[in-house]
């Protein structure tokens, strides 16, 4: 296997890569936003609960995605395919359970369902699931765990790696296992609030941190022991009163929401944490934790590692999960 087909299926967006299966190099990409949200909302709307219709309908959407890098490279014919993230939820294409914590950083211990190719789709599936706890799950970030930890990493000690994101996750690693983790939902309470609640005529799109640093780093200031049902509400204050402009306010959240899931950290006592970022928040979590004071205690992966730690890991995963398939043919 020279090349596979690595696709990251989340809730808002489907990333279907291209990749070379030694150098993990990205061939071709294509991203869309048929996240599994909106494929399983037009699903539902066949009114069809056909499982077999429902898989159907699911590849349809990475037919069209496949066909689109064709364009561009040639036919992909035999590739396999490995999916993570929520197209093992009970959303997606098949649901499947989650693998109970500790669990393997070495990916062996994955929970997987592999689906042979066919004459509709001329791709062997691997389809990979997530991970739970006794009160908490994810699916997606369990992969790019196993694809961001280095041998060097993974030795016994215990450790934090933090995976920023709509739904970002703390997860704690000791003795070579994830023995547990946190959801914080700082992305999607963002959108929220910036969007769709009273303080959205008191923010202005900027993606342009330099710009606003004053901004950002009050905010991660002021969330230090808030309660954040009330400092929320100084975003609609801070324009009211003209303390800061539209675009300095939507930094002002950003730093409010990033600042209370640091909260949690700034009191645990891992002395190792890690963090795993992709290029377009880095700049953002590296800013929050030197005002947090964690900085001293964090190592900050690089956002190209990082952006290849699906791909990675997917395939760790694939050939743990080969391994046992060829040694049950084989008995």
């Amino acid at each position: 296997m020279t090349r596979i087909l690595s696709c990251d299926w989340g809730s808002s967006f489907c990333r279907l890569r291209l990749a070379d299966a030694e150098s993990m190099d990205i061939l071709a990409e294509e991203i869309s936003g048929k996240g599994i949200a909106d494929t399983f909302n037009k699903w539902k709307a066949t009114r069809n609960n056909n499982d077999e219709k429902r898989m159907s309908f699911f590849i349809g959407i990475l037919k069209e995605h496949i066909q689109k890098i064709e364009v561009a490279v040639g036919s992909l014919q035999g590739i396999p395919l490995i999916i993570s993230g929520m197209a093992s939820s009970s959303a997606g294409m098949l649901e499947l359970p989650y693998r109970h914590v500790p669990f393997a950083t070495g990916g062996s211990g994955a929970n997987t369902h592999f689906i042979k190719a066919n004459k509709d789709f001329d791709h062997d599936i691997l389809l990979i699931s997530g991970v739970q706890t006794d009160n908490d799950v994810m699916r997606g970030e369990e992969t790019q765990l196993i694809g961001c930890i280095t041998n060097e990493m993974n030795n016994d000690d215990e450790k934090m790696f933090i995976f920023p994101g709509t739904h970002s996750k703390h997860i704690l690693v000791k003795n070579k296992q994830v023995v547990g983790f946190k959801t914080y939902m700082t992305g999607e309470f963002f959108e929220l609030l910036s969007q769709k609640s009273i303080l959205h005529n008191s923010v202005q799109q900027n993606q342009h941190l330099s710009g606003n640093l004053k901004s950002f780093r009050q905010g991660v200031q002021d969330a230090v022991g808030a309660n954040l049902l009330h400092a929320s509400f100084m975003v609609r204050t801070n324009e009211l009163l003209q303390r800061f402009s539209k675009e300095e306010n939507y930094h002002y959240l950003s730093g409010l929401l990033t600042g209370t899931e640091f909260q949690d950290i700034v009191h645990t006592n891992v002395e190792e944490i890690f963090l795993c970022c992709g290029s377009n928040l880095k700049a953002f979590y590296e800013e929050a934790l030197n005002i947090t004071g964690l900085i001293s205690r964090v190592n900050i992966l690089p956002p190209e590692r990082v952006d290849k730690s699906v791909i990675r890991g997917q395939l760790k995963i694939f050939y743990h999960f080969k391994q046992k398939y060829e040694h049950h043919i084989q008995s």
